[in-house]
Parts: C-alpha cells; sequence; structure tokens
C-alpha cells in the first residue's frame, strides 16, 4: 500500500513538476553575429592567419629555392656533400612542417582566448533572460537535432547581450 502511495506522488508529483518547465530556445549564431567584440576578435584571428599563411610561404620559398640549387648541382657533387645537403634539405622541410603545426595549434589557442570572453558574455545574457522570463531550459537552435514549442528568446538575449557588452567597452 506504501508504495502504491509512493508511486502516485511520484507520478503525480513528476506530472506536476513537468507542468512548471518553461523551455526557451536561442540562435547562439545570430547572438555572436551582432557582437562587435566577435567582429574585434575574428579580424584579429583573421590576420594572424594571414602572417603564419606568408611565414609559411616564405619558408617554402627558401626550401624550393635550396631543392632546385641542389638538384642543379648534384651531379658536381661528392657523395659526401650529396649527404650533407640532403641533411640540409630534410632538416629544413621539417621545420616547415613542425611551423606549420605550431602555427595551427597558437591559432587554435589564440582564437580559444579571444571567443572566451566573448562566450562568457553570451551565457551571462542567457543566464539573465532566463532568470527573469523563469525558463528552466534554454537550447540552442544552431546544435539542437529536433525542438517543438518554446519560446524564442534570441530577441531579447541579443538585447541584453549588447547592452552587457556596451557596458563592458565603457569600461
Amino acid at each position: 500500500m506504501k508504495k502504491g502511495l509512493l508511486l502516485l506522488v511520484l507520478v503525480f508529483g513528476g506530472i506536476n513538476m513537468n507542468a512548471q518547465t518553461k523551455i526557451a530556445h536561442i540562435n547562439s549564431q545570430q547572438l555572436l553575429d551582432t557582437l562587435q567584440s566577435r567582429k574585434d576578435a575574428m579580424a584579429k584571428l583573421q590576420k594572424f592567419e594571414e602572417e603564419g599563411v606568408l611565414e609559411l610561404q616564405e619558408m617554402n620559398k627558401s626550401f624550393e629555392a635550396a631543392y632546385i640549387r641542389y638538384q642543379q648541382n648534384e651531379k658536381d657533387m661528392t657523395p659526401v656533400i650529396q649527404q650533407m645537403e640532403q641533411e640540409k634539405l630534410q632538416k629544413k622541410q621539417q621545420a616547415l612542417q613542425t611551423r606549420q603545426q605550431e602555427l595551427e595549434q597558437q591559432m587554435q589557442i589564440y582564437g580559444q582566448e579571444l571567443n572566451k570572453p566573448i562566450l562568457d558574455l553570451v551565457q551571462t545574457a542567457v543566464n539573465n533572460v532566463a532568470e527573469s522570463k523563469k525558463f528552466s531550459y534554454v537550447l540552442d537552435e544552431t546544435v539542437t537535432l529536433y525542438f517543438k514549442g518554446g519560446v524564442d528568446i534570441t530577441k531579447e538575449v541579443m538585447t541584453e547581450l549588447l547592452k552587457l557588452e556596451k557596458e563592458l567597452m565603457g569600461k
């Protein structure tokens, strides 16, 4: 009997809890696209990438020039000199590959560094709107496979976000 009553309480309590659950959704990409700080961060990241590409192109030109010189002079080289020149070329090629990997890692770290304060700002704006509107869940349309219903609070979050960004820029 006690188990039956407990089950009824849990079932009806669960229904009551579900009736109070409010779900909202946002479009995070739309929010990010409106932020000037995000545009500035993307411009910095693109500049960093362009500088890295130029550096790699210069290293590649140097390698190619050394390789062409090697090919042109190979027949006049002794086997020992050929071996030494081949090792130099291998080192240049390895340095190029290593630098490319380093730049990719640095770009990822720099991108995370630039995006963290922006994503924190978005999270704060979502939290503020969700708390003021008493939402239990806020889903992101850009990563949710399926949702139906709920309230679109993208505009309210955008307003809050722009207000927070303005306050942050004013400091």
